[in-house]
């Protein structure tokens, strides 16, 4: 099983199809289980916490809201939470030695391990101890072998034997237990491996809950929560982050993994689930319901481990178009009722949406593509519902932009008092 899924996943790589690969990869797992379970338990904890703190007249804590966890990824989340359980439960490392294809490509190197654990047949008691610690489920007592391939050098099982009858020692491939390597510095490796095989679990294991403590340590954040009904916005593709250079690429580069969800400090970003295809599936999308992407913000890119969004100045950020605002004149308030509004230009950061004049006093929205860089500012703030006046539809290739020129400062001389 485990050699099909890593042929399988090959052969989809090469046709450049990463869906099996994001699915089975162990990190960006855990990252979508830490920003759609952990991250919303330690927020809902926060929020129960500060209602019992101003109760007592103490505010050092204050509520946030969820905003980035989606339905889908909760969905899949918690599959995978409860999939990696029970086979840890049931069949301890069933899923590095049989279903992660890394585990699976890794084993075909541990077969020809020159270092590898052994049995003395003397010294064995067949107590089957080893066996029943062994969570690679690579020992077989009762024949007194050991799977190479999915053994990972744990030492659990030696340090079960009270009888020294598994050694860690010097062997060749192919050549039998009882024709290993007896020199000086494996006799002294014998003595100090019950040492050696202690230290490296501590070891393990301290860095195993530093690992899993940091989501959780970084996981309260502030932001918006809302949802919209946007029909007819699937049918233009997602709006990728700044710095991911083009849709095409960042599908083959994220792997879903939500470090960028997690950090972002306007929570924008939302993982997607199916709404845009198989091969986008859990990959953020930026979604401007109730924020959009600050002018000046580079966290996503900064943060991003696998290259996906690249590393950007705050000069490359503040020019890079990943989409082009539309206007709808049938919604927007100044057309349908009239009245002034001018939301949109207000919190437009390029100048790219401005008023002009339209019947009488009012003024209505233009954009001017040459200056729009995508950022949602004036999406967000349209007061329009359920869908939106204005709308960043996406580029499927980021282009880049000229800054607004800024305005000449004219120097005024006062008098009295300035009227």
């Amino acid at each position: 099983l485990r050699y099909v899924l890593l042929v399988i996943t090959a052969v989809m790589a090469v046709f450049g199809l990463s869906e099996l690969c994001l699915l089975l990869d162990p990190y960006s797992n855990f990252g979508r289980i830490a920003a759609s379970l952990f991250r919303p338990i330690v927020m809902w904890g926060n929020n129960i916490l500060a209602d019992l703190l101003m109760k007592v007249d103490n505010y050092s804590l204050f509520h946030v809201t969820i905003s980035t966890v989606t339905v889908s990824g909760l969905i899949v989340a918690t599959i995978a939470l409860l999939v990696f359980i029970v086979m840890t439960v049931f069949r301890g490392r069933l899923f590095c030695n049989t279903i992660c294809p890394v585990g699976a490509l890794l084993s075909l190197f541990s077969r020809y391990s020159f270092f590898r654990i052994t049995f003395d047949k003397e010294a064995c008691t067949h107590c089957g101890n080893c066996e029943h610690t062994c969570k690679a489920e690579a020992i077989d007592s009762k024949n007194l072998t050991i799977d190479t391939s999915r053994c990972v050098d744990c030492f659990n099982c030696v340090s079960s034997c009270a009888k020294g009858g598994l050694q860690y020692r010097l062997q060749f491939p192919g050549m039998k237990q009882e024709e290993t390597v007896d020199t000086q510095a494996v006799k002294e490796l014998y003595s100090s491996q019950l040492t050696v095989a202690n230290s490296r679990r501590t070891f393990l294991a301290t860095s195993a809950t530093i690992a899993a403590s940091l989501p959780i340590a970084s996981a309260i954040a502030e932001g918006g929560k809302g949802k919209m009904n946007r029909k007819g916005r699937k049918k233009w593709p997602p709006l990728t982050p700044p710095g991911s250079i083009s849709l095409e690429r960042f599908k083959d580069k994220c792997t879903g993994c939500q470090i960028c969800v997690v950090r972002c400090p306007s929570q924008v970003l939302r993982p997607t689930g199916l709404e845009y295809g198989l091969d986008y599936m859990l990959k953020p999308r930026l979604a401007y319901i109730s924020s959009y992407c600050n002018y000046e913000c580079t966290v996503c890119s900064d943060v991003c481990p696998t290259g996906a969004i690249k590393p950007l100045t705050i000069e490359e950020k503040t020019t890079t178009q990943v989409g082009i605002a539309t206007f709808f004149k049938g919604r927007c308030v100044v057309n349908t009722e009239e009245k002034d509004c001018g939301a949109c230009a207000e919190h437009c950061p390029t100048q790219a949406v401005h008023m002009v004049p339209y019947k009488g006093t009012l003024t209505i929205p233009q954009i001017n593509p040459d200056l729009c860089i995508g950022c949602g500012g004036c999406e967000s703030i349209c007061p329009v519902r359920p869908m939106r006046a204005i709308i960043v539809k996406s580029n499927v290739e980021h282009k880049f932009v000229e800054k607004p020129k800024e305005e000449e400062i004219k120097e005024i001389e006062v008098d009295d008092f300035g009227f």
